[in-house]
């Protein structure tokens, strides 16, 4: 590859790999996500001459939900890069949970060569017609010449709000071909202008008496959490989080809450849900008596049940809402603050419970107090990461990533993966279920290899805890609910090359989590919990 620079434009000459690691240095990407095959030999190649890191994953899936959590934790996109066929398609619930979690994303895979549908080549599927409904994009490379400009568009439209991921097809000989790119140096994107009823939203707060705001993740995502701090402690409104928007405020703030939230929501006379979509997780924004006001980054991410919905860049909206002025809504703050310790109190006994088998709260018991204050919990399963959605206090913008709306399982270990290659030195804590860990398991080999400092905590109780206790409300029994009991992933990831304990009684805990936590590389802590302790859910 050689290259030029005239007036900002790199100029690029090369194969299309060579134009591909040119365009992606230069938007500011350090590595690539990725697992070798033959259709992309040449962005390997170049990514190794060139000082791009290359981390390989052992299943597509896992570079793609790397690549995903890349752009949460990042806030630019990250990048898989996979072969065709099975490669490209073993994304799809990475790509399908990026889009769900508007998070910026870009896969780049490739193809067989152009001309060739149809006659049996290797690989040859329909990957552009599946992947395009899932994807904000699908961008097909024609010449070996476009690859440049076509890469550089890709990544902007997946780190344009609303973000998401963009799907870059290139076929084999193009990616092989020969040819001269230009790179323009990468530029933000103009802020759009707010759309809706903006001084609708400011009166409708302004004249709340009880008040409560939702933080959600595209406030992290749109990098408004200092506006969104400075309007809860402006207007002094009760303020609860959930996905990334976890640590905007810090969980010991004064004015942050969770367990109250049920409670808040049937008082409150106004509620401000800020960056998150009003789906399942919050009762698809019914909340009795409550006027809605829903503020997001983009138009298509209003939702109707909305009394006012304002489109925007969140700091602008946020800035702007800050002028409903503050009133006294202390009486309102200490009666949620005193059902938040209500709530607390109520799982005191099982956060220190000794029963044998192992209560899952009692492992959140142990494991709270070790958590690092600016530290990254990964949430991937249903039952016992439900319990971390619970327990877990995050203080720091960007601490916490679990699957999102979508749901999916399997996400640790690409999640973790990006998050131990972003942060060297932060504590890195994955909470998983037995049955999460099936769907990932083989990727710890890759947490090994590439050295990612990571204590996974495995809640092991041998059944699928999510399904189980609910069939058997229904039906009055359970079909195909339960897992080998006992299953020792923790001598999984030693035949990797990592550290496993296993623990069976209470007191073995504390001790496991602190011997986890202090040695360097992953560790899995497998932990036997009660399959009789189902997740308490409400619906």
């Amino acid at each position: 590859m050689t290259a030029g620079s005239i007036r900002g434009v790199t100029s690029i000459e090369g194969h299309g790999g060579d134009q591909i690691v040119a365009t992606l240095r230069t938007h500011g990407l350090e590595q690539l996500y990725t697992l070798i095959g033959g259709h992309i030999f040449p962005v390997l190649d170049a990514a190794e001459r060139h000082g791009l890191r290359l981390i390989d994953v052992r299943h597509e899936q896992a570079a793609a939900f790397a690549a995903e959590a890349h752009g949460k934790l990042a806030r630019m996109p990250g990048v898989a890069v996979t072969d065709a066929g099975p490669g490209a398609l073993n994304t799809l619930n990475a790509i399908a949970s990026a889009r769900s979690n508007g998070a910026p994303m870009l896969l780049i895979a490739g193809h067989p060569p152009t001309g060739t549908a149809g006659m049996g080549m290797l690989n040859e599927t329909s990957q552009r017609q599946v992947l395009e409904p899932l994807v904000k994009e699908e961008i097909a490379v024609a010449d070996a010449g476009s690859i440049a400009t076509e890469t550089a568009r890709a990544l902007r439209l997946a780190g344009t709000r609303h973000r998401g991921p963009v799907y870059l097809d290139v076929p084999m000989d193009v990616l092989f071909g020969q040819a001269s790119g230009e790179v323009a140096p990468a530029t933000p994107s103009e802020d759009a202008e707010p759309a809706g009823d903006l001084a609708g939203a400011v009166r409708l707060l302004a004249e709340a008496e009880r008040p409560v705001v939702l933080l959600g993740s595209d406030v992290w995502a749109d990098s408004a959490e200092k506006a969104a701090r400075a309007l809860v402690e402006q207007l002094r409104v009760p303020a609860f989080m959930n996905g990334m928007g976890r640590g905007v405020l810090p969980a010991d703030h004064a004015l942050a809450f969770s367990g109250a939230r049920k409670h808040a929501f049937t008082r409150a006379d106004v509620v401000v849900i800020v960056g998150t979509p009003l789906d399942f997780r919050i009762g698809f924004g019914h909340f009795g008596e409550a006027k809605v006001i829903h503020l997001a980054d983009h138009p298509s991410g209003l939702a109707a049940a909305a009394a006012v919905g304002v489109a925007g860049p969140l700091t602008t909206l946020l800035e702007a809402l800050s002028d409903a002025g503050a009133r006294d809504h202390d009486a309102w703050i200490a009666e949620l603050r005193k059902v938040e310790d209500q709530r607390r109190r109520a799982f005191d006994a099982e956060l220190r419970s000794d029963a044998t088998p192992i209560h899952p709260v009692r492992v959140y018991g142990e494991l709270v107090p070790r958590l690092a204050r600016d530290g990254v919990v990964i949430a991937d399963g249903g039952d016992f990461a439900s319990y971390a959605g619970r327990f877990v206090q995050v203080f720091e913008p960007g601490g916490w990533l679990d699957p999102g709306p979508y749901g999916c399982l399997g996400t640790s270990a690409g999640y973790a993966l990006a998050a131990g290659t972003l942060f060297r030195g932060r504590q890195i804590v994955v909470l998983l279920g037995d049955g999460a860990a099936g769907f990932s398991l083989a990727d710890w080999d890759t947490l090994v290899r590439h050295e990612i400092d990571v204590t996974l905590v495995c809640g092991n109780n041998g059944v699928w805890g999510l399904e189980k206790a609910p069939m058997q409300g229904l039906f009055g029994r359970d079909v195909i609910a339960d897992l080998a009991p006992g299953t020792r992933y923790d001598q999984v990831m030693e035949a990797f090359g990592g550290r496993g304990s296993l623990v069976t009684e209470p007191g073995e805990i504390a001790p496991a989590l602190e011997r986890a936590l202090a040695t360097p590389g992953p560790s899995l802590v497998n932990v036997l919990t009660d399959p009789a302790v189902p997740y308490p859910r409400g619906a």
